[in-house]
């Protein structure tokens, strides 16, 4: 379910997913139109079929839609070659994404939209699919054999999608002990161990480097937020605005504390450092500042219409100073939610807003990023997106860009429409186009 104060706080709603089948006409011809868009982005016919007949299956009733179901349950659908397509074929990739994103603007594009990052899990039985590890997977909250992508996502008044993706592969799998795997699953030779804030950044600079987007405001978790190369790459962009998740043990002064230089010998040579003058306080933790702050500064909000009622928490804000190996670094605000009741759990974000920022900036803010969340149940609900049970990089890759088409074409499809939007905050996957994808493929 995604927030009310998304609506009744700030900027703008984002309006809720709410067509079905009884709503689209021609839904097959359209969505051969719209794969049109793309046919210059395959050498071959046979290329182009099988990218349409793999989104046809993805949109159908099938239980699982992988290739084989899809192949054996689409006209002119045949396991091998769309396996070999799926996993081996070239693609021009670059020039998808950027005809994508050119829709994506058309149809969402809005000034004031943001750009969200966030990562999510695909459990899997075997060690042998590229990246798979024992690794944390967010989308279940613990360690599992599984492979993690990266994400990017846009929000905007008009709606929400996925943006792009990345592969998370450990780094282990670069070691010779993985050499044969690496081969098996065709993971090109220039692919090198990234971090996922550096996936990340590595897809927000390419967004901004495109200029097909607008966006003014950027969110992610904690992992994100406490990545200094993901910070540096959003404060490059003049007017950009992040509000990113950071964790509890985070240090910060509520006052700037006085920093000196001193000077020291070192192998007989002077050099100076810079530290803290000695009357200035040690940091404390922003859980420790959020424990402290009186009652009077907590302000209450709802959040979401739950099933038993409001779902409500406490807001609160204050300027700090960021502490790095205990010197201060930037100023920003902090923003804290903590829920109700007698031992509440708090949660922490910081951002770059402008000094007139106010709280209900932030607390919208705070609720905006769950359009992510909706894109990966909604894809992987009704598009298949966690079913694929490909092995090789390419693979990976291309099952996600046609789930992030297929996903961003019902949108479309919905604004399309024109039907007036409602707010969206009780309207599970299920209800939303489930009725949609149930229409039988030719």
């Amino acid at each position: 379910m995604l927030p009310e104060i998304r609506c009744q706080e700030y900027l703008f709603e984002v309006p809720k997913f709410d067509i079905n089948a009884s709503d689209v006409k021609n839904f097959m011809r359209e969505l051969k139109g719209f794969h049109e868009i793309f046919s210059d982005c395959f050498h071959r016919s046979e290329s182009r079929g099988h990218f349409f007949r793999y989104m046809v299956g993805q949109f159908s009733k099938l239980e699982r839609k992988s290739i084989e179901p899809i192949a054996l349950n689409v006209e002119n659908g045949a396991v091998r070659p769309m396996q070999r397509f799926i996993s081996d074929a070239e693609w021009d990739d670059d020039k998808i994404l950027r005809k994508y994103h050119g829709l994506v603007n058309d149809d969402l594009g809005a000034a004031n939209g943001a750009l969200i990052f966030d990562e999510s899990g695909f459990v899997k039985k075997g060690r042998d699919s590229i990246g798979v590890a024992r690794q944390y997977s967010s989308n279940v909250g613990k360690v599992e054999n599984c492979q993690v992508g990266v994400f990017a996502a846009y929000v905007s008044p008009n709606g929400y999608s996925l943006l792009d993706k990345r592969l998370y592969i450990p780094e282990k799998w670069f070691t010779d002990d993985y050499k044969t795997r690496r081969k098996k699953c065709r993971l090109p030779d220039d692919i090198e161990f990234k971090t996922k804030p550096q996936l990340a950044v590595e897809m927000f600079n390419s967004i901004v480097k495109e200029e097909i987007l607008p966006f003014k405001y950027v969110l992610a978790d904690s992992g994100y937020g406490t990545s200094p190369e993901f910070i540096e790459a959003v404060e490059s962009c003049i007017d950009k605005t992040y509000f990113v998740s950071v964790p509890g043990d985070t240090q910060c002064w509520l006052k700037q504390p006085v920093v000196i230089k001193k000077q020291y010998r070192y192998k007989g040579e002077v050099r100076t450092k810079k530290v803290l003058e000695k009357t200035a306080k040690k940091p404390i933790t922003i859980d420790t500042l959020a424990k402290s702050i009186n009652d009077y500064f907590w302000y209450k909000r709802k959040v979401t219409e739950g099933t038993k009622g409001p779902i409500e928490y406490e807001f609160t804000r204050r300027r700090i100073t960021l502490a790095s190996h205990g010197l201060p670094q930037k100023e920003v605000w902090l923003v804290i939610r903590r829920s109700l009741g007698e031992n509440p759990a708090y949660k922490f974000y910081i951002s770059n807003a402008h000094l007139s920022a106010r709280l209900s900036l932030f607390v919208w803010l705070s609720g905006l990023r769950w359009a992510i969340e909706q894109c990966f149940e909604e894809t992987k609900s009704e598009l298949g997106l966690d079913h694929y049970e490909v092995r090789k990089y390419r693979g990976w890759h291309h099952h996600m860009l046609t789930c992030m088409l297929a996903h961003f074409f019902l949108w479309h499809i919905k604004i399309q429409l024109g039907k007036k939007s409602a707010i969206y905050y009780s309207v599970t996957a299920s209800d939303s186009f489930g009725g949609c994808v149930a229409i039988t493929a030719p």
